[in-house]
């Protein structure tokens, strides 16, 4: 995996735009990967097929691949959903900072509404940018806790200290520990991936279109569901 300025460099910017296909034939080991032995989620209900998003904030191509992520969780059937696993293997930028971000969000009940605020906010009004306003050079020093704590004071109402005590609570951090364990179980070394029920890994570089793709996750499912 090639990385600019930290940002992950993969094929999913081709796919942004690409035409719909038809379904093709699918290959163990060029179009996914089987993972093992599987491992869900914790946070999956019982019953449902989770597709899970390997992302991260400061990843400019997650940011871009956003609404085709929009257009896969609407082509789920009723037995699976979209959920979202933050990454933190690019440690030597924000990435763990992010991560410990969305567990934050998620213990405060505002994840719905802050994660595409979250990005906005690192990408669009600059509040917690990761690169400098040309795009060439990362930020120093990069956005912290403290930063993120005013988005959520400002877009949730959130109270700096609560968001602060929230993020450094023991419940955030074994969220965070137990994230870097399933992103290492997954072997997954770039962002975006998409994992299905903790089994099946994406091969993202293989699939040529949005419609392939949507294509290649619903059959996952369908496969995983029996």
């Amino acid at each position: 995996m090639r990385w600019v300025l930290g940002l992950t460099v993969g094929a999913v910017g081709l796919l942004l735009g690409a035409p719909l296909t038809h379904a093709q034939e699918w290959t163990e080991g060029k179009h996914y990967f089987e993972i093992k032995p599987a491992q869900r989620p914790p946070d999956a209900p019982a019953g449902v097929v989770e597709v899970t998003e390997v992302f991260s904030y400061a990843c400019i191509h997650c940011n871009r691949a956003t609404p085709l992520m929009d257009k896969i969780k609407k082509s789920l059937p009723s037995n699976a959903r979209l959920g979202y696993l933050p990454a933190s293997f690019n440690s030597a930028e924000s990435w763990p900072m992010f991560q410990r971000v969305y567990y934050t969000a998620a213990a405060l009940g505002v994840l719905p509404k802050m994660h595409d605020a979250v990005y906005s906010a690192v990408w669009s009004s600059n509040e917690l940018a990761v690169v400098d306003a040309d795009g060439r050079r990362l930020k120093s020093p990069q956005p912290t806790l403290e930063d993120a704590a005013k988005v959520f004071a400002k877009r949730a109402g959130i109270k700096p200290e609560q968001f602060l005590a929230t993020a450094k609570s023991f419940a955030v951090e074994a969220n965070c520990r137990r994230a870097d364990q399933l992103v290492k179980h997954y072997r997954v070394d770039g962002t975006p991936s998409l994992v299905v029920n903790g089994h099946y890994r994406v091969n993202m570089q293989a699939v040529k279109s949005e419609g392939d793709l949507i294509a290649l996750v619903n059959w996952l499912v369908a496969k995983e569901a029996g």
